[in-house]
């Protein structure tokens, strides 16, 4: 069963205070990349994480960012005394020169000094992120689970397009081998009136050489090794419709096989039916191309 390339999840989880945001994204690539926007001071969570996506994707540019905020608590604040005492001073200072200056300042209140940078110190406590880390890994997994089952779920509806355009491939491959059994034979009849007609208005003509010469026209014009060529794509692309593995890659190369065999056939044609077979085959096989970009 093939698997796109193309998925999204997010969740939203909370723990002791915690509370936390995930968002995980892909998009096709060529190669695999895993990029990461976690916090840091949560032991063992990126490690954790790389291995799990590793587990289920083969290529992609894969995004995963989590947010974690954590409630605001009320601890023990404590009075910081010597910012205390600096600052009495220089209100004392400030009253003194106000008096000498013939001013007069209104009492300040305890209220106003508290409010004061640097005044109370509020107890910080570092919390041990063990449980933490475990419920964002155990979270995680149901994440990546969601994740994979949306590519999977756009896997096989990749799978249904590309079925039927491979099927529709498959009959135009046979209409074009029809009409070019029926052009093999209205050409070789060709040939050989042109043969005779050559041969009756000219003198001193080596009737073999001329023979070898419409003969190698007849096989040049010959497109059984195309159209055979185009029946081995299909039957190769069915089985890798059936693989269970990653198999872009190797989609992405057959497409281009097809499309070479494609243009091969429109340039050698030399008839118009079988020329519309192949301008179709070009066509469905871009078709086909486009889908298997987000195949991984």
């Amino acid at each position: 069963m093939l698997k796109s390339m193309t998925g999204f999840a997010s969740a939203t989880g909370a723990l002791d205070g915690w509370s936390w945001a995930w968002e995980l994204r892909s998009v096709n690539g060529k190669g695999l990349d895993l990029r990461l926007r976690v916090p840091d001071w949560v032991d063992g969570l990126e490690i954790g994480l790389r291995k799990a996506l590793a587990a289920v994707t083969a290529r992609g540019n894969v995004t995963l960012s989590l947010r974690i905020n954590r409630e605001e608590t009320s601890g023990a604040a404590k009075v910081n005394d010597a910012v205390l005492r600096d600052i009495l001073d220089a209100m004392t200072e400030i009253e003194t020169q106000a008096m000498d200056a013939g001013l007069s300042l209104a009492p300040s209140k305890a209220s106003d000094i508290v409010a004061m940078r640097g005044v109370l110190d509020q107890n910080v406590v570092v919390e041990d992120t063990t449980e933490l880390s475990k419920a964002l890994l155990v979270q995680a997994d149901e994440l990546i689970a969601s994740f994979d089952a949306m590519r999977s779920s756009e896997g096989a509806a990749l799978e249904r397009v590309l079925s039927a355009q491979l099927l529709e491939v498959e009959t135009r491959t046979q209409s074009a081998e029809n009409i070019a059994q029926t052009r093999a034979i209205e050409v070789a009849a060709s040939l050989k009136k042109n043969l005779a007609v050559i041969m009756e208005n000219a003198d001193n003509l080596d009737e073999s050489r001329v023979a070898q010469e419409l003969a190698l026209l007849a096989v040049k014009a010959d497109v059984t090794e195309e159209i055979d060529r185009l029946n081995a794509h299909v039957v190769a692309t069915q089985v890798l419709l059936d693989e269970t593995t990653p198999v872009g890659r190797k989609m992405d190369f057959l497409m281009q096989e097809f499309n070479r065999e494609a243009n091969t056939l429109c340039s050698k044609a030399q008839n118009a039916e079988l020329t519309r077979e192949g301008l179709a085959l070009k066509v469905l096989i871009d078709q086909m191309r486009e889908q298997v970009q987000n195949v991984e």
